[in-house]
């Protein structure tokens, strides 16, 4: 998609759809526009009850924005399991472009000097759009969504879509809305004023369980 640059991107969110690549080593991107739309539910997200305990045991250091770009590398790396990702090497600058400019965001679990898992995704106005994750270690990924999810509450944001829907973000809540009630949401979410770094820095498992909604 020749042209096309992180000014472009930001319109692209502002009108509901996000980029994307066939493979990691394909350089072309296409915009999506999910006839149906995953969001997690800020105000009724799920924490299972095994995952609230690793939660408030976990050793690792939560940090925001610290290695933003480390963030994006990760989630680009193929995997065992993921032996493919849509994260190609626009793609990946247009990111660190969005959060040079403070529009994008990364929540990072640290233990020690490693980074051992995280994700990242977009900010705009009330509404983040969670754009991937990666674990180095058992659960990291989803100890990092706990607490992104405390931070968005504590923030006053409205909105945290998902993109799509999936099993894995079955467990917390995750429902599955229309084009056009998606598009709703969003309007209602860009208007709203919100503040990402409102929850300090470091805050502990237990304090983001307790600004997430309840355990199931």
């Amino acid at each position: 998609m020749r042209g096309f640059d992180v000014h472009d991107l930001i319109a692209a969110y502002e009108r509901g759809v996000f980029p994307m690549a066939d493979a990691r080593d394909d350089e072309r991107v296409f915009l999506v526009d999910p006839e149906r739309r995953g969001v997690l539910p800020l105000d009724d997200f799920r924490v299972p009850r095994r995952l609230a305990r690793t939660v408030r045991a976990d050793p690792s250091v939560i940090r925001t924005d610290s290695d933003f770009r480390g963030v994006v590398a990760a989630c680009a790396e193929a995997t065992s399991r993921r032996p493919e990702t849509w994260i190609n090497a626009g793609i990946e600058r247009l990111y660190c472009e969005l959060f040079d400019l403070g529009r994008a965001h990364s929540v990072e679990c640290w233990r020690g000097d490693e980074l051992v898992g995280g994700l990242y995704g977009v900010s705009l106005g009330g509404a983040f759009f969670g754009e991937s994750m990666f674990s180095r270690a058992r659960d990291a990924s989803k100890v990092a969504l706990v607490h992104l999810v405390a931070r968005l509450r504590r923030g006053g944001y409205r909105l945290l879509d998902a993109q799509f829907t999936n099993e894995h973000l079955k467990q917390f809540g995750l429902l599955e809305i229309s084009r056009e009630a998606y598009h709703r949401q969003l309007g209602a979410a860009l208007a709203a004023p919100a503040d990402f770094q409102l929850l300090p820095a470091g805050a502990a498992g237990g304090a983001a369980l307790q600004l997430t909604s309840q355990a199931s």
